[in-house]
């Protein structure tokens, strides 16, 4: 005869594997969404980039052609404001790829561990 409450405990132990791999499908499906949030946030940061540089082209442009200027310089107050907006927005993407990048890398190692 089987021995009593055996089922029982593979039935638990079984359960238990499933708990521990849905938190661990949980953990990574809660980093990729992360990932994909800070990926989104770039995309609109170099967006915002481009518009800058686009904008700044105009002022040269405008300087050149329409104001007849011979040189352009950059602490002009016009340049000195969309190359300092330039920069920041540099500084926050990487910072935001920084970030993707750890939770890449901690995902990764989180893995390895499993």
């Amino acid at each position: 005869m089987k021995e009593p409450g055996k089922v029982s405990r593979m039935f638990a132990a079984g359960m238990e594997k499933v708990r521990v791999f849905t938190k661990k499908t949980e953990r990574k499906a809660q980093d990729w969404s992360s990932q994909s949030v800070l990926k989104v946030e770039v995309t609109q940061l170099n967006y915002r980039r481009d518009k800058l540089i686009s904008k700044l082209g105009e002022e040269v442009y405008d300087s050149f052609v329409t104001l007849d200027h011979a040189t352009v310089k950059r602490d002009t107050a016009a340049i000195s404001g969309i190359l300092d907006a330039i920069n920041q927005i540099a500084r926050e993407i990487e910072s935001k790829q920084k970030e993707c990048d750890a939770i890449g890398e901690a995902t990764a190692t989180k893995s390895d561990k499993a």
